[in-house]
């Protein structure tokens, strides 16, 4: 989805600070693998900041928190992340709105302090040196678009926010309206520019490496040019959150200075062709635009998150969720770019709409053995990746193949200092071997005897003889190979 008039007028301000921003080192995330957190719902370690918890109702405080996430950095780490993305931990109002709880961390009251049911700035302090002890870098989500409906800046500083009369008066309805109701900051004012400024100054000092920032298709270009500026001069690392970018916004928003954004169109085309019975196509459309990016190592990549269904719930099915999102996991490996999982993707955890896709993270002793099997094989597709230069860093080029099978069988090679991986996508609902031209493919591979996955614990291989590249492929799935 592309809304040209304001991406437009959003560039053109952020235009007056890409010359300095270009003479800056750039921060880079690839090679990295996220994984997402929302606290409250992640595992509780401090029972005593439990007030008001609630767990039988999806829209209250579940009770997770900073010391929880602190005390789980050991499973992260055991699945293969390097990174980890905590959802706001600021202070929250205290009143529910619309029955629900700010326990998603999205209705700040106070941008600067932890809000007590996750802990203390002390327990932020103790994540973050256990976090970057263990070699892990730490993704804040920042709000810089609004304030909570309760909080007392609401009614204390007014000039802080756009009036009704502001937005009946606008053209510009996504930056000068609420999203969602809540208070719309006027970051054009200096107050409310220096604050959010600062809030970023702020939570650098507490050893932050990258801020995700929330809703940035709401906010002031003006302002995203300033602070854009200044988190290049800190070297921290950027993630802009536009629903539904498209390869052509995430470029942009790149030319303008992040460093990345989510490529909600590969989400949405992985969704229908790998967890959903679709062809490939749409996916291989996505990838081939993939030279229109400045920075692909950059882009963020997804099978879904806080906001959107859980992929798993693509099918009525559990046992094809289940496998269907190994399958998704295991492409998701394969792509240039910075892979993030949002916490229980890893054992294809269901849920539909928000709140259901918000459902408390579940670990080793409460597993099903299926679910054991979807985290055995994301672990050892992680670990694959990370062992792989070219799996981790390596450029990405399109094969074609034959119209006949184009629609369920896709190949794209990443190579990096003459390695090269190729990367095959079947979604056959059968096991199926193909032979396929050298030729036809682009591609003059020596002869390569049988050679299993990098993926441990799948049966699929891969041989060069004759002119032909010879494929046995699993039903459902994704496999890499070693091929040069």
């Amino acid at each position: 989805m592309r809304h040209y008039a304001l991406l437009g007028a959003l560039l053109t301000s952020l235009a007056g600070g890409s010359g300095a921003q270009t003479a800056l080192p750039i921060p880079t995330f690839e090679g990295q693998v996220i994984y997402q957190v929302m606290p409250d719902r992640f595992f509780d370690g401090n029972p005593a900041n439990n007030q008001g918890v609630n767990r039988d109702d999806p829209r209250a405080w579940h009770g997770g928190d900073l010391p929880g996430l602190t005390q789980k950095l050991a499973y992260i780490q055991k699945l293969g992340a390097t990174s980890v993305w905590l959802t706001p931990v600021y202070q929250q109002q205290a009143a529910n709105s619309f029955g629900t709880a700010g326990y998603h961390g999205y209705w700040p009251a106070d941008f600067r302090n932890v809000d007590p049911h996750f802990g203390t700035l002390a327990d932020f302090g103790t994540f973050v040196k256990a976090a970057q002890g263990a070699g892990m870098r730490v993704v804040l989500d920042q709000v810089i678009n609004h304030y909570g409906y309760e909080a007392a800046a609401v009614r204390l500083r007014k000039d802080w926010f756009n009036t009704q009369a502001t937005c009946d008066a606008t053209q510009n309805k996504d930056v000068d309206c609420p999203l969602s109701g809540l208070p719309d900051l006027r970051q054009s004012n200096p107050q409310v520019r220096d604050l959010l400024l600062g809030n970023a100054n702020f939570w650098r000092e507490q050893g932050v490496n990258a801020f995700r920032y929330d809703a940035i298709k709401h906010v002031e270009g003006p302002f995203l040019r300033d602070l854009l500026a200044a988190d290049r001069q800190a070297g921290t690392w950027t993630l802009g959150e536009w629903f539904g970018a498209d390869t052509g916004t995430v470029a942009d928003w790149q030319k303008a200075g992040f460093d990345s954004l989510f490529l909600f169109s590969l989400q949405d085309a992985m969704k229908a062709s790998v967890m959903g019975e679709s062809s490939l196509e749409a996916v291989r459309s996505v990838l081939a635009r993939q030279g229109e990016l400045p920075r692909p190592g950059e882009v963020a990549l997804f099978l879904d998150n806080h906001d959107v269904p859980r992929f798993a719930q693509g099918s009525l099915f559990e046992d094809i969720g289940q496998e269907r999102t190994r399958y998704g996991l295991r492409a998701l490996m394969t792509l240039r770019g910075v892979p993030v999982i949002w916490q229980g993707t890893e054992i294809a955890m269901r849920g539909g709409s928000d709140p259901d896709n918000r459902r408390d993270m579940r670990f080793e002793d409460g597993w099903t053995p299926a679910e054991r099997a979807v985290f055995d094989a994301t672990k050892a597709a992680i670990a694959a990746r990370k062992a792989s230069p070219a799996l981790s860093n390596g450029a990405q080029t399109l094969l074609p193949t034959p119209d006949r099978v184009s629609g369920q069988l896709l190949l794209f090679t990443r190579e990096l200092n003459g390695q090269t991986v190729l990367a095959a996508w079947h979604s056959g609902n059968a096991r199926r071997t193909y032979s396929l031209k050298l030729g036809s493919l682009g591609v003059k591979w020596a002869a390569l005897a049988a050679t299993p996955s990098l993926y441990a614990g799948q049966d699929a291989r891969v041989s060069v003889s004759g002119g032909y590249l010879h494929l046995s492929l699993p039903a459902r799935d994704a496999a890499a190979f070693r091929v040069q």
